[in-house]
């Protein structure tokens, strides 16, 4: 039996779209490597692929600042909510990719500081990010998306900011209903050539729904070292300790109307719950050499421990138990090069790299003896490696036109070592996937203010090995199911002028072997996937940013969306031809009014959201979770006395007090698709630093 998976070393796979720069000595901008504490650059009209930028002070203004989705809400071709459920973490979507997530986050890779925080399966965690610290977080759609390999949907990757120059120490508390208190402190600071970056937190909450208390802590390091002019070294440690955070699951319609705080009986009869613990490292280093070319060696590696008791005991034959423990080791690491050079008397920016990320896993099950862990059910180690190459060519044709080329392969494969035999069935088995995907981008600056583009890309997305973990009769996991595949196209336009931005885009993606969910086992209870015909998403994203006199600012940010299956039968014969992708609105939007009058530390802002309804299942045929908008209003101020600042901060979310649907459980067990959002709600809180000037 296996016990340990070894932690791979090789190349991590972190490629990043960074602005075009037209300063003279850096004249073109590659979608090259993330460099650890790279500076965002502004000028993003020469990048044929819509990219949003969120900033330290939009990521933590008047927020509790320990959710992913209190910011990314404000990004056009994403849905983003917060489920009210910690133990299974928030969902995400982009462009309809990754909607059917039932946990976790699909179809979308989440990077931090170029360490993926998606695994090579394509399942990530978006509760790893280190909020307290970021710099800025950027979003990416389009057709170059894919160039990041296996369920690059989109791309949200996180940069950890430096510590300040002189040394700083800050505390930072907010309180809310229902025992919600999160509190956390960070130091940060410039000693020689060492700067250090380093933070702490802690979460408590009851939970707005009955049987969902949580308590996460968090740590995270950031060292870098100068080592010379021409390169540096950044250390990353994350930590996540989240035990056993309680699952109220989701409620059928019935239920909602009844009591929308409630949680399924059958989460207090097992005792539904989960137990994550997190730990990761990262190192980069990066040297310019004589001749410009620049190279980045990269490795890091963590360990995953999980254990999660589920809604039922999970003793059958084939069931593989109502208890899940997995424990992971993971790593990865990535070997890049980038050059500054000339081709056919043209100024040409090229990227090369070679990837290696791995994950090996020991699953096993037991029986949920009514909130106890049981008999032995399963015991497997689970293995997914990949390996990637890529290739990436950025053309100034001429002052105006700029051709942006890539191409990546990737090969990933699966294995599963059974060691659970008492069955007199020996599951193991492997399967391997590889896939070439081309991108290509053209940009056109038609006026200094105003820049044209259009893009085409190919992607893949494998199934996940939670996906792959149960057949729809026997046991063992589920080879038969494909990755699917992706042919993408965008065209759009952005403006730059003043204080006046706007980004247009109009996308197609037509995706064959959707993953979706298959039929449930009989013998099991458990939900398997399949893969389904044809789908198409298509739609028009549109983000406004205006500045005006006196401090007042206006941003908007919609979505439409368009998404359904061209051909998919299943296999209990039904045809779901032109239905509707679940879990995914036609129309999103995002609007914020604000006030900072200058000089005085303090800003307001009204925020509205909104979204159309969303199906519930793939047939579509489930009671809608109902459109609704819903405004925010949020206050600070901030004062600074000597060496001291205070900032107190408030929030209102849902200001009418509206019921809605915040998120779906899609094709969920038993028709409990819903997860209701909380009524009114407040927030309050206080900031305080100090720094050794």
């Amino acid at each position: 039996m296996k016990k340990i998976a070894p932690c791979a070393i090789g190349i991590l796979s972190s490629l990043s779209f960074p602005a075009a720069s037209i300063a003279q000595e850096r004249q073109l901008s590659l979608p090259a490597q993330v460099v650890l504490g790279s500076e965002a650059q502004e000028d993003d009209t020469r990048l044929p692929l819509a990219r949003s930028t969120l900033s330290a002070d939009e990521l933590e203004t008047s927020n509790l600042g320990a959710n992913l989705s209190e910011s990314l809400q404000r990004v056009p071709g994403l849905v983003a909510v917060n489920r009210q459920n910690y133990a299974q973490d928030l969902q995400i979507s982009s462009r309809g990719f990754g909607a059917r997530a039932a946990f976790g986050v699909r179809g979308v890779r989440l990077v931090q500081d170029g360490i993926p925080l998606t695994m090579p399966d394509g399942q990530g965690q978006p509760a790893l990010f280190d909020l307290d610290s970021m710099q800025r977080i950027e979003v990416l759609r389009g057709p170059l998306t894919t160039l990041y390999g296996n369920a690059s949907g989109g791309i949200i990757q996180g940069f950890t900011g430096e510590g300040s120059f002189y040394p700083t120490l800050e505390s930072r508390s907010a309180f809310g209903p229902d025992g919600l208190r999160r509190s956390r402190l960070r130091y940060g600071g410039q000693h020689g050539d060492l700067n250090i970056n380093a933070n702490v937190a802690r979460l408590d909450t009851d939970g707005y729904r009955d049987h969902s208390k949580t308590q996460r802590d968090t740590a995270n390091l950031r060292l870098g070292w100068d080592i010379d002019d021409a390169s540096s070294l950044t250390l990353l440690i994350n930590s996540l300790d989240q035990p056993e955070t309680e699952d109220p699951l989701g409620l059928t319609a019935q239920q909602v109307r009844e009591d929308r705080r409630q949680s399924v009986a059958g989460s207090q009869t097992f005792n539904t719950r989960k137990t994550v613990r997190h730990n990761q490292a990262g190192l980069n280093y990066t040297r310019r050499l004589s001749n410009d070319d620049q190279v980045t060696a990269m490795v890091y590696g963590g360990e995953r421990y999980v254990q999660q008791y589920l809604a039922f005991p999970g003793g059958g034959q084939f069931s593989g138990g109502g208890v899940i423990e997995l424990d992971r080791n993971f790593g990865g690491g990535e070997l890049g090069w980038q050059r500054n050079t000339e081709a056919f008397g043209l100024p040409v920016e090229l990227a090369a790299g070679v990837t290696y990320d791995y994950q090996g896993e020991q699953r096993q099950g037991f029986v949920n003896e009514t909130g106890r862990k049981g008999a032995q059910q399963r015991d497997e180690f689970n293995a997914v490696d990949s390996q990637d190459a890529y290739l990436i060519s950025t053309w100034q044709l001429d002052p105006r036109w700029t051709l942006t080329a890539g191409v990546r392969h990737s090969r990933v494969e699966f294995d599963s070592d059974d060691d659970y035999l008492i069955d007199g069935q020996d599951d193991s088995g492997s399967v391997r996937y590889s896939q070439t995907n081309p991108a290509l981008g053209l940009s056109y600056q038609w006026t200094p203010a105003v820049s044209l583009y259009a893009a085409l890309g190919q992607g893949f997305e494998t199934p996940t090995f939670q996906e792959l973990a149960y057949q729809p009769q026997g046991s063992g996991l589920n080879f038969d199911l494909t990755p699917s595949k992706s042919r993408n196209a965008e065209i759009g336009m952005k403006y730059r002028q003043d204080q006046t931005r706007i980004d247009l885009a109009l996308f197609e993606s037509r995706v064959e072997d959707e993953i979706v969910a298959g039929e449930e086992q009989q013998l099991t209870g458990r939900g398997t996937f399949a893969n389904a015909g044809r789908s198409t998403r298509r739609g028009i994203e549109l983000a406004v940013e205006q500045g005006f006199d006196h401090g007042i600012s206006a941003y908007l940010a919609y979505t439409l969306l368009d998404a359904r299956f061209d051909e998919y039968q299943r296999a209990d014969g039904s045809d779901l031809s032109g239905r509707t992708l679940p879990g995914v609105p036609r129309h999103s939007l995002f609007a914020e009014l604000s006030w900072q009058p200058p000089g005085t530390g303090f800003i307001t802002a009204l925020e509205a959201q909104s979204l159309s309804q969303r199906y519930a299942t793939d047939d579509n045929t489930a009671e809608a979770a109902s459109g609704y908008a819903v405004f925010n209003w949020r206050a600070a101020y901030t004062h600074a006395v000597g060496n001291w600042e205070v900032e107190p901060f408030a929030r209102i979310d849902n200001l009418g007090d509206r019921e809605y649907i915040g998120s779906l459980i899609v094709n969920g067990a038993g028709a409990r698709y819903y997860e209701p959002a909380p009524d009114r709600q407040w927030l309050v809180g206080v900031g305080l630093q100090y720094q050794w000037r």
